[in-house]
């Protein structure tokens, strides 16, 4: 069950959350969400749906206006003068990417490995490569699910450690736990998902959810 919009807009810590609800992206959450879904549909949706999501975490992006000549005339046009990175988290981020260079070809990709230890539920990191020239560009971290928020708030703090100004996270499902932590630790970070779901179980784990997205897409289940 997702929480509704009127829950979101009363709750002080979810003034930074933007739910991304164009019947599409429910539609494509829905198979992602689904049980008997294969790895490989998994993955195709996964990226189908990021494209979507796409449109809506670039909607508030300036434009420089430019002249061009189509094959009649001078005419007009825009480019996106801001540089864009995509960080996707180690590993499961990496199902984010390709819908997003389909709509952002020009974009770098830097990585952040970062896991979850089963016992305290803190992240734990062992990989970090990143574009340079961070402090010009828009950052757009990807991570299919944010649960407890603990590695989201860590990545955030990589990321301006580095010199990053400009940070949207972007994820597929949500807990009301992490959107807490990360806004309560990134006030300035805008969070962009698909549905807030209603909590974390004893493990970690958003309910209902959508399982582990790294298993489900990389086929690695029990």
């Amino acid at each position: 069950m997702e929480i509704n919009e009127k829950e979101i807009t009363n709750c002080s810590n979810m003034k930074k959350l933007i739910i991304i609800s164009h019947p599409l992206v429910k539609r494509d959450l829905t198979i992602l969400r689904d049980k008997r879904t294969a790895s490989h549909s998994f993955r195709a949706v996964l990226r189908r749906t990021a494209s979507l999501m796409a449109y809506s975490v670039t909607e508030d992006l300036h434009l420089q206006e430019v002249k061009v000549e189509t094959p009649l005339a001078k005419t007009k046009g825009y480019i996106v003068p801001i540089p864009i990175i995509l960080v996707p988290i180690l590993r499961a981020g990496l199902g984010l990417v390709g819908g997003f260079v389909e709509v952002l070809p020009n974009a770098r990709v830097g990585h952040i490995g970062m896991y979850r230890d089963e016992e305290t539920l803190k992240p734990v990191d062992y990989y970090l490569r990143l574009p340079n020239k961070l402090n010009h560009s828009l950052v757009l971290i990807l991570d299919p699910m944010l649960a407890t928020g603990g590695s989201a708030a860590a990545a955030v703090t990589v990321l301006k450690n580095k010199g990053a100004k400009h940070i949207k996270y972007v994820c597929l499902v949500a807990a009301p736990e992490g959107v807490r932590t990360l806004t309560q630790a990134h006030p300035d970070v805008k969070i962009y998902t698909c549905a807030l779901d209603r909590k974390l179980n004893k493990k970690g784990y958003i309910v209902p959810g959508l399982g582990d997205a790294g298993d489900r897409m990389f086929g690695t289940e029990e």
